[in-house]
């Protein structure tokens, strides 16, 4: 149940669509301040952000903790934030509104955690096995695809049945097609989330269903 603050308010439908999922609103506004950020920042000092805030191999063993939070707030091309705005309200919104906001962020910080150290894996060996070079060790890995993409996977048990099957092979392939044709270690970290958010049917069991 929602604590009685955040009873849907007929009168002001935005705002009781916003705090209806509040994690969803915060996290993406945090996204919209880190891409103005990167928009207005002179290059080098936006390659210095970016790199700083990855979770990629380098910064992963220097700051583990930090790298792996930071990195799912900031995203690449600022130009894309209206985008991930939609995703957002079409995914991770009707998550976290179905699920509650606990269950909603265990399940989406689960998914980028374990994407982001398989994907990362993925590419220390090849690095180590002479498949890549060095440098990739240094390459941007920032981003909320990850989380989408378990958003993505979760939501699969709250479509009726009828619908239930066409979307989940329509999710398998567009997240494993690219595993058959040359998968770079975004396509694999991808492919993890997904499986992380179809495992979490548990989690939906008992919804708390805040649809208002």
């Amino acid at each position: 149940m929602l604590p009685p603050h955040a009873e849907p308010e007929p009168s002001r439908p935005l705002r009781s669509w916003v705090r209806s999922s509040p994690g969803t609103h915060i996290w993406l506004l945090i996204i919209a301040v880190t891409s103005l950020i990167v928009a207005i920042a002179p290059e080098q000092p936006e390659h210095v952000l970016l790199h700083r805030n990855s979770s990629n191999v380098h910064e992963l063993v220097q700051h583990p903790i930090r790298s792996l939070i930071t990195s799912a707030f900031w995203i690449e091309n600022p130009a894309s934030l209206a985008l991930y705005a939609l995703l957002f309200e079409v995914f991770q919104a009707p998550v976290e509104r179905w699920l509650g906001t606990l269950r909603w962020f265990v399940i989406i910080a689960t998914a980028h955690i374990a994407a982001t150290l398989a994907s990362q894996q993925m590419v220390l060996m090849a690095i180590e096995d002479h498949r890549a070079p060095r440098s990739m060790a240094h390459v941007v890995d920032i981003g909320v695809s990850y989380g989408l993409a378990a958003a993505i996977g979760v939501l699969t048990y709250r479509l009726p049945h009828p619908w239930r099957w066409p979307y989940l092979i329509g999710t398998v392939a567009v997240f494993g097609i690219p595993l058959l044709s040359g998968a770079t270690f975004t396509d694999f970290g991808h492919a993890v989330a997904l499986a992380v958010g179809l495992l979490a049917w548990p989690l939906t069991r008992h919804p708390v269903s805040r649809e208002t």
